[in-house]
């Protein structure tokens, strides 16, 4: 069943979100002025003169004015305009010209794209779209790189926009004016393949891609290709006066300042030529400067939009293998192979005749088609160059065959005699031409016939589009009454937005302050008590770690100040008997710290409670005793006192079994066994 298109239907009115903008403007786009033009009421682009039509997420996967040469040959082989392109096949190619620049050492090459990728018509439950209506895919034999495109790229069709182009000649520098209502047509490129001579050449290339894939420690991945562009604010799929390679930091010239002053002249007098026209003067005019590198935090949340990467997958900040790059030069001797596809400016290619549609579309959600799911990687060294030259099978002029790959046809020798014509062998190639250009002929009638129908088709939508216009033209007058509201309403969300900006900032320092503050509490108690802990368990927050540990050491504190209550109650009646038991604990622990030593002192009221006792029992043995001897103690001696003691201990036990005091057990000499 053939699928309806679209057409212009698809287009609507542009919602483009201030996030968006913002994402733009950290990227290095609308820094010159007037570089973006936002549209307003309109529902149909109709860009300005010197603008072409894009969309945001076109932008942030590489896509920049003036198109880079590799781009432009696509578009004009497979018979397309850019909206025609998804997102995600243009971060296909956006991979590629990365992959062969910065990881293979070569020119986006031809004939090691047509080995790689394919393209097919994009189609949902029997409706072909007119806007990303077409998937670049890899094709199923080949083992190519996994990207971690997104299933589904959500809402971008709605956004869409103006971005200012500069070039001396528009018609050959750039690519086709934009035509929104230009249908898809399936041609015999779409299938192209590389042929035997282009698979021989282009099979050190393969080879190295292989390498980079299954090289332990240093396998590269799409992601990683694609966040090496990003992070240097460098667009792939612009023109650029320099190849990737050569890429020199801060101060190079294919830095992303958008739209910068890009004029296009010949190399030098007198070539013909145009495909070797290269860019001569490309620097950033504007009032702000660009730093080297894309913001982490804003790095990280565009990979994350242009990927299926989630909040918790790592986003790679560098490559395992070194980029070729000013600071990493291609080997001596390198080879840097040759193969563009055919450009506009050398002549329309066989491969562009239009086919029957045979229905060979894809049949994902209409929200975005994501082609294939893996991408291209990246290599340390030069990719093997190959002796071979790219042989082009197009119609493409050029005026250097060495430069362009292919080798000139050996002349035949002259026969000496002349064959008889045989009517079977010799006239099939004349009849090949006639069925050829029979089948072309036949083609070119049902479009012609096709083109009558859209014309008168497109008549009676031009009477819809005046009816249209006169209520347009209303709604202007009314919009003109209500722009000082609008203007009122966009101060006011400003301001808004500024004051959230404000408030977070805010609460980070005092989430900051609150951070400090309790690891220095922690600090202060592990300094006190001697003792450290760790959080079992991090949550991964600072905040919440540090007061769990905040937390821990007050349990200990709490524990602590509990059993030094409790023993100092149990204290307090011996050492002041007279005294009133305090009634909170720091009046307890302040009777304990008093300038007199409370433990000298209990030892000597427990000697004079021993010298009282030992007198007592003296007298009520009812002897007589010379008490001025007693107490006279100078003359008595250390080993005679001892003595004295041992003598009485025996006489000591019943005494102190009557003051009801149990003697301790006398420690064993001999030592417990440890079990």
């Amino acid at each position: 069943m053939t699928s309806t298109d679209l057409g212009s239907a698809e287009w609507e009115r542009s919602k483009i979100s201030n996030q968006d903008i913002n994402m733009l403007k950290k990227m290095g786009f609308s820094k010159k002025e007037n570089a973006l033009q936002f549209p307003k009421e309109e529902s149909y682009p109709k860009p300005p003169i010197n603008y072409r039509v894009s969309f945001v997420d076109h932008l942030i996967r590489g896509l920049s004015p003036p198109i880079h040469e590799f781009l432009r040959g696509l578009l004009f082989v497979y018979g397309l305009q850019l909206h025609h392109l998804t997102p995600n096949s243009l971060l296909h190619i956006s991979i590629f010209i990365t992959l062969c620049e910065c990881f293979l050492g070569v020119q986006p090459n031809w004939a090691l794209w047509k080995r790689i990728f394919c393209i097919r018509r994009n189609s949902h439950h029997n409706v072909a779209y007119n806007i990303g209506g077409v998937v670049i895919c890899v094709r199923s034999e080949v083992d190519y790189f996994d990207v971690k495109f997104p299933d589904s790229v959500q809402g971008w069709r709605k956004k869409w926009l103006y971005v200012h182009e500069e070039s001396s000649n528009p018609a050959e520098e750039n690519i086709a004016p934009f035509d929104g209502e230009a249908k898809i047509f399936r041609r015999r490129s779409w299938d192209a393949e590389a042929t035997e001579a282009e698979k021989l050449a282009t099979e050190a290339l393969m080879t190295r891609i292989h390498e980079l894939q299954n090289t332990r420690g240093k396998e590269l991945s799409g992601i990683e290709i694609t966040a090496y562009f990003l992070r240097t604010r460098v667009q792939p799929l612009q023109a650029r006066k320099n190849p990737f390679w050569k890429y020199a930091g801060e101060e190079d010239d294919a830095l992303m300042a958008c739209n910068s002053h890009v004029r296009w002249e010949p190399q030098e007098e007198g070539i013909i030529n145009k495909v070797a026209w290269n860019i001569r003067n490309y620097r950033y005019v504007g009032d702000v400067s660009l730093s080297k590198d894309l913001p982490l935090k804003d790095f990280e949340k565009l990979i994350r939009k242009i990927s299926s990467l989630n909040k918790k997958d790592l986003i790679p900040t560098s490559c395992r293998v070194a980029p070729f790059s000013s600071a990493n030069p291609l080997p001596e001797g390198h080879l840097v192979l040759s193969s563009l596809p055919p450009l506009p400016e050398g002549g329309d290619v066989e491969e562009r005749a239009v086919v029957d549609d045979d229905n060979q579309s894809t049949t994902r959600p209409a929200t975005e088609i994501a082609g294939s799911h893996k991408s291209a990687a990246s290599a340390e060294s030069e990719a093997t160059a190959s002796t071979h030259s790219l042989p082009h099978t197009s119609k493409r002029k050029r005026d250097d065959v060495k430069d362009s790959g292919t080798s000139k046809a050996e002349e035949a020798e002259p026969s000496h005699k002349k064959a008889a014509f045989n009517p079977y062998t010799d006239a099939l190639p004349l009849m090949k031409e006639f069925i050829r250009l029979g089948t072309q002929f036949v083609g070119y009638r049902d479009y012609t016939k096709k083109l009558e129908g859209d014309l008168a088709e497109s008549n009676k939508r031009a009477d819809a589009l005046a009816v249209k216009l006169k209520q347009s033209e209303e709604n202007r007058q009314k919009a003109e009454k209500d722009a000082a509201t609008v203007q009122d309403l966009r101060e006011r969300l400003h301001k808004a937005e500024t004051s959230l900006s404000d408030n977070i900032t805010q609460q980070s320092a005092r989430e900051a302050e609150i951070l400090s503050r309790l690891e220095s509490q922690c600090r202060r108690f592990v300094r006190r008590t001697h003792q450290e802990y760790e959080v079992d368990g991090p949550v991964g927050d600072e905040l919440l770690d540090a007061l769990t540990l905040a937390e821990i050491h007050g349990d200990e504190a709490r524990d602590g100040l509990e059993n030094a209550e409790a023993g100092l109650l149990k204290l307090f009646p011996y050492f002041f008997p007279k005294k009133e038991t305090p009634a909170t604990f720091v009046e307890l622990a302040k009777t304990f710290n008093g300038p007199e030593d409370l433990g000298l002192k209990l030892r000597q009221e427990g000697l004079k409670i021993g010298v009282e006792g030992t007198i007592a029992l003296t007298a009520n043995s009812q002897q007589d005793v010379d008490w001025s001897k007693v107490g006279n103690i100078g003359e008595m001696e250390t080993k005679k006192w001892q003595s004295l003691i041992r003598a009485a201990k025996p006489s000591a036990r019943p005494i102190l079994s009557f003051l009801g005091v149990k003697p301790a057990p006398a420690p064993s000499a001999s030592k417990p066994e440890v079990k």
